[in-house]
């Protein structure tokens, strides 16, 4: 066992693991406080329900042996069967495939979380639930094992996919978008404002997910080597760029430099550089992150044009990333591999996920809404889903003040005699 390169797997695994909770703080802050506990809560529930599938049968349908056509793993491994703490992967010298097995768990359970946010403020939690389980189980695990698995079809072609622009955000993204068309529009689409509650809360979640997004992209070298430093500084600058690239497109089309902005730009530059970073310069990363930064800002408005209600903007940021990460690299990868040939072949990897994800996740959400119901009813939605499933606030309004005081206040009068009478009245503090 190489000691270095398990201590980095799982030290990055637990940077991914943050990821969910940054997540649940970024999705939360964006919306109405009468969902802020459920958008949190979107999140929270994908921890528990991967964790227990992934043991079950995931981690074996992703990176069991191929059953023919590199599509799907076998069976050998449910429940992690013939997987102990001394099963090593690679020769002579490895990690622990119980250190892989929980980095990529990460993975799985973070991508259903983040379609968590198009579909925010009007679902029913035990709808969401459900349609999580059968996501993993039949859009990420076979998708997973497309890109990542040595026999997977995709792997096979040679398509470049470093930490998950296909597997993870395009299929997040296109996932997010079928569901979308499912459930429909939030009441008020288009005529309410809708704005963030709390933007402090979305700045504190895109540097959680800033923080650990080092161990999503670096992590997946599975070695603490050269290549695990390049694609970490490459995560940094294409970061960087991608909020210049949002913020002055944002200042262009609509006046100003918003905090909002800032923290959705970092997301786009740290999803399109997802699967290209350990392939190219920091010129390289440079430019993937301010083409994301503002070709990101502007899909974010397609949403009113096209009409789908994509609620915290996931289409636009993690679809649209994850294609612009997925297609530069193929003319960008340096020690000539970039080119035409490796372009189309990024095309293929791209829109094949596409097509998959969309096709099926939408088949899912049908299948969720037709049978326990996927949209929370009229009422839930205008009063709060957080009430309505939880039965809690994220905050408490009712006591606000403090002890009553006394204060000397000019009274209004209709008696011309006492109107400039100072009176005495009781007020709150």
């Amino acid at each position: 066992m190489n000691g270095a390169d398990t201590a980095f797997v799982l030290i990055s695994a637990a940077l991914v693991m943050l990821m969910t909770p940054g997540l649940a703080f970024f999705y939360g802050g964006m919306v109405r406080v009468k969902s802020a506990l459920n958008m949190l809560m979107m999140s929270f529930i994908s921890l528990g329900i991967v964790s227990v599938l992934w043991v079950l049968y995931g981690y074996s349908l992703t990176f069991g042996d191929d059953i023919g056509g590199g599509l799907l793993g076998n069976f050998d491994h449910i429940g992690l069967k013939g997987i102990s703490a001394e099963t090593l992967t690679g020769g002579d010298e490895g990690i622990p495939v119980l250190a892989f097995a929980l980095f990529q768990l990460m993975f799985a359970i973070l991508t259903p979380a983040l379609m968590s946010g198009a579909l925010a403020d009007r679902v029913k939690f035990t709808g969401w639930a459900l349609f999580i389980a059968l996501w993993v189980s039949i859009v990420y695990f076979p998708v997973a094992h497309w890109v990542w698995q040595a026999d997977g079809w995709l792997f096979q072609l040679e398509v470049i996919d470093f930490a998950g622009g296909t597997a993870v955000h395009i299929n997040a993204g296109v996932g997010a978008l079928a569901a979308v068309l499912v459930v429909g529009k939030r009441i008020g689409f288009k005529k309410d404002p809708m704005r963030p509650h709390s933007l402090p809360m979305v700045v504190l979640g895109a540097a959680l997910l800033w923080f650990g997004w080092f161990g999503f992209n670096a992590g997946s070298s599975l070695a603490a080597n050269g290549t695990a430093a390049l694609m970490a500084f490459n995560t940094q600058v294409a970061t960087g760029a991608a909020i210049l690239g949002w913020l002055i497109y944002e200042r262009i089309r609509h006046g100003a430099f918003t905090t909002l902005g800032a923290a959705s730009g970092a997301i786009a530059g740290l999803v399109a550089i997802t699967p290209a970073g350990a392939h190219v310069n920091a010129f390289g990363a440079l430019l993937i992150g301010v083409v994301a930064g503002a070709v990101c800002s502007w899909a974010v408005s397609l949403k009113y044009k096209l009409n789908y209600d994509d609620s915290l903007d996931v289409v636009g940021v993690h679809l649209v990333g994850g294609v612009i990460g997925t297609l530069l690299v193929g003319f960008l990868a340096i020690d000539g591999v970039g080119g035409v040939s490796q372009f189309g072949k990024q095309a293929i990897g791209a829109f094949s996920v596409m097509a998959y994800s969309f096709v099926v996740s939408y088949i899912l959400a049908k299948i969720v809404d037709v049978t326990i119901g996927f949209r929370a009813s009229e009422d839930d939605e205008t009063s709060g889903v957080d009430q309505a499933f939880h039965a809690e606030t994220a905050y408490d309004f009712s006591a606000v003040g403090g002890t009553p005081i006394s204060r000397t206040l000019p009274a209004a009068s209709n008696d011309e005699n006492n109107a400039a009478a100072p009176q005495t009245k009781k007020v709150e503090a």
